[in-house]
């Protein structure tokens, strides 16, 4: 399964330190705890996010990836990805501006009818020394299209860019 290692690290990170757990704020569901369901209608805007300890002089990378497309008994298409966010830098609260240009737009909650809760995984890096946004975003801040996103393979890109280890780390469920 493609992104199996980063997957894998997301959930042990939280399960071994909770005080790696990404602070996600995701529509009014505030402090959003490791697999809370949240409905798909409020979770259609990118999220809020924090975490303490971060440096205001550094620029940090979200990624976030549907780990159960389609279904949960059946991900032959994930993980799905659904948001890369580089240039996110943090202030002395440790919340996160997410204001910067994205490689992979934001996209909400949509598994289809019928599927089972899907998880929605969060991840924080550091970001890579030199990267340059503009190699890897859509031409013309378009968004991305949906085969890029299918079956993403996270493990492979974080190689291929030199991301570090992961920081931080949540997930929600929705369907």
């Amino acid at each position: 399964m493609p992104s199996e290692k980063s997957i894998k690290a997301g959930l042990s990170l939280i399960e071994n330190d909770k005080s790696k757990i990404l602070n996600l704020t995701v529509g009014n569901h505030e402090n959003v705890e490791p697999g809370l369901y949240i409905p798909r209608a409020d979770a259609q805007s990118p999220p809020k996010a924090s975490f303490a300890g971060l440096s205001p002089a550094k620029t940090y990378f979200l990624v976030a990836l549907d780990i159960d497309a389609p279904f949960p008994s059946f991900g032959v298409l994930g993980p799905i990805l659904h948001w890369i966010q580089p240039g996110v830098k943090a202030s002395e609260s440790g919340e996160l501006d997410i204001s910067a240009p994205f490689v992979a737009n934001y996209i909400g909650p949509a598994p289809p009818p019928g599927s089972g809760p899907h998880r929605y995984t969060f991840y924080l890096y550091e970001e890579p020394a030199g990267f340059d946004t503009k190699k890897y975003a859509p031409a013309n801040g378009k968004t991305l299209g949906n085969f890029p996103r299918i079956r993403y393979d996270l493990d492979s890109w974080a190689k291929k860019i030199n991301l570090g280890p992961l920081l931080a780390y949540n997930y929600f469920t929705s369907n």
